[in-house]
């Protein structure tokens, strides 16, 4: 092979292997749900990310480092009072796995007298969103 060809296929390897990086998909967080099943659902829960985890954030904290937990808890009192706590938490990432050592939370908490049970539910969706905004505008502000 001559070495204007040899140097014309290696350029264009490299070219490929640059283009492809180039339009791979973007790098996204591990995110762990763990709530409370009659609450909140998994795919609800990680809509909540939607929006939050923006490219400033990967920046700050990079995604193989860190990534995010949910956990929303609660159900009815005796008083058929709706009572929720929802956490938001950012924690240290082992490989393939998120390490239960949070290094920033945000919890949100709300009750509802007299809510059924899909009330009840809207209610932890809005204090999830609520947690996760707030961790998510805590940790962008330092």
């Amino acid at each position: 092979m001559k070495p204007s060809c040899l140097l014309t296929a290696v350029t264009f390897s490299l070219t490929l292997a640059a283009n492809s990086a180039a339009f791979a998909a973007p790098a996204t967080y591990l995110t762990v749900d763990q709530s409370t099943v009659s609450v909140m659902d998994a795919a609800t829960a990680q809509a909540a990310w939607k929006g939050q985890l923006s490219a400033k954030m990967i920046k700050l904290y990079p995604v193989k480092q860190w990534g995010f937990a949910t956990e929303v808890e609660g159900g009815f009192d005796d008083a058929k009072v709706c009572v929720i706590t929802a956490r938001a938490m950012m924690l240290p990432r082992a490989g393939k796995v998120l390490q239960f050592k949070p290094a920033k939370v945000a919890t949100a908490f709300g009750s509802q007298a007299g809510a059924t049970q899909s009330q009840c539910q809207a209610l932890g969706k809005a204090k999830l969103d609520e947690a996760v905004k707030a961790l998510s505008a805590a940790l962008l502000a330092q």
